[in-house]
C-alpha cells in the first residue's frame, strides 16, 4: 500500500492495514540501529520539532533518536523559556515555528485533541506523542511491534491491560490497535478507573487481576497516573497495590506463560514489583528499543508526504 496521510493523530483513524505496514516498515528500519554509524538519509534536509507541553523521557529521546537516525535535523522546543509562558496560544507557537520552515511537529499536551487543533492549523506533519487521556499512538504501535516480534502474530492472542484504564491515552491506543488486529482485549482495574460503556468499542472488563492474569498470554501494566487525578478514586495506595499490583506471588498463582509489559515511567512497588518488573519474561526494555525502529517507520511515512 501507499501511505498517504501526513499526521498520526491516533490509531483509532487507521485501518488494519495502515496499522500494519507501520509495522513492516518499522521491521526495516530496526537493522539500522544494529550497524556500526547507525544512520540513514532518508529524512536528510527535513527538520522535526519536538513540541512537548508535558515531561517526558522515553518518548521524546526515542523520537529524537528516530529523527537524527533518518538524517534529520531536530529542534527541542523548551515550553517554560518560550513565549507560551507570556500566553502566546499553541496555534500561534506552532505557526511562528513553521515559518521557520520545519518540516513536522511531534505533539505532547496534558489536552486531549491538542494534536489535532495543531494539526488543522499546519501545514507540515504533526505526530501525536500523547494529548491527555485520549490517544499515544507510537506507544502502542511499538507494543505490537514487541509482541508480533516475539509472538511471531497478533490475532489471537489475549492481552490483558490492567490498572487505571481511566486516564491512560497508552490503553485507549492499544485497545484500538490489538483489536484491530485480531487481538482479545481484557480491560482490569478499579471499578473507579474505569471509563462507563469501554465495553462497546470491543474489550471485556474485569476487576480481579488473578483472573485477568490467569487468562492472557500478555500481561500489560498501567502506571497509576497520580497527576490527572484530580479527586481521590481509591482509598489508599497500599489498597491498590493489594489488589491491582502485579508481584511475583500473583505471578506464580498461574500456570500459564505470559509476557510482561508496562510503557514507563514504572512505579515500582505500587503497579509492579522490582522482581517482577526484572522477570526474564518481561519486555519493558525490548519496548523501549523497539520504540525507535517504530517511530523511525512513522516520522519516514508521515514527513515525506508534506511538500
Amino acid at each position: 500500500m501507499n501511505w498517504k496521510r501526513k499526521d498520526l493523530l491516533g490509531l483509532e483513524e487507521l485501518s488494519r492495514q495502515e496499522i500494519e505496514f507501520i509495522l513492516d516498515t518499522a521491521k526495516s528500519f530496526k537493522e539500522v540501529s544494529t550497524r556500526p554509524v547507525k544512520k540513514v538519509p532518508a529524512l536528510r534536509g527535513k527538520t522535526i520539532v519536538n513540541l512537548f507541553f508535558e515531561p517526558s523521557t522515553r518518548t521524546k529521546t526515542s523520537f529524537e533518536l528516530a529523527a537524527k537516525r533518518l538524517s534529520a535535523d531536530v529542534l527541542n522546543f523548551e515550553v517554560s523559556t518560550s513565549s507560551v509562558s507570556k500566553g502566546e496560544t499553541i496555534v500561534d507557537t506552532a505557526r511562528n515555528i513553521e515559518a521557520m520552515k520545519v518540516d513536522c511537529f511531534i505533539v505532547r499536551h496534558s489536552v486531549s485533541g491538542a494534536p489535532l487543533i495543531i494539526s488543522n492549523a499546519v501545514k507540515s506533519a504533526v505526530i501525536n506523542a500523547g494529548d491527555g487521556c485520549h490517544e499515544h499512538p507510537t506507544q502502542a504501535l511499538l507494543d505490537l511491534f514487541t509482541v508480533r516480534e516475539v509472538f511471531g502474530k497478533i490475532s489471537g492472542l489475549k492481552i490483558a491491560i490492567i490498572g487505571d484504564i481511566f486516564h491512560s491515552r497508552v490503553a485507549r491506543s492499544n485497545i484500538w490497535g490489538f483489536t484491530k488486529l485480531g487481538a482479545k482485549v481484557t480491560v482490569c482495574g478499579p471499578p473507579t478507573l474505569m471509563p462507563r460503556g469501554i465495553e462497546k468499542i470491543g474489550v471485556s472488563v474485569c476487576y480481579s487481576i488473578k483472573e485477568a492474569v490467569s487468562k492472557a498470554d500478555i500481561v500489560y501494566l498501567l502506571r497509576l497516573q497520580k497527576e490527572r487525578q484530580q479527586e481521590n478514586f481509591f482509598p489508599s495506595q497500599a489498597e491498590y497495590r493489594n489488589y491491582f499490583g502485579f508481584d511475583t506471588k500473583k505471578f506464580d498463582l498461574t500456570k500459564k506463560k505470559f509476557v510482561i509489559m508496562h510503557p514507563g515511567p514504572m512505579n515500582r512497588g505500587l503497579e509492579i514489583s522490582t522482581d517482577a518488573a526484572e522477570k526474564e519474561n518481561s519486555l519493558i526494555l525490548q519496548q523501549v528499543t523497539n520504540g525507535i525502529a517504530v517511530r523511525m517507520a512513522v516520522l519516514y511515512l508521515t514527513v515525506r508526504q508534506v511538500h
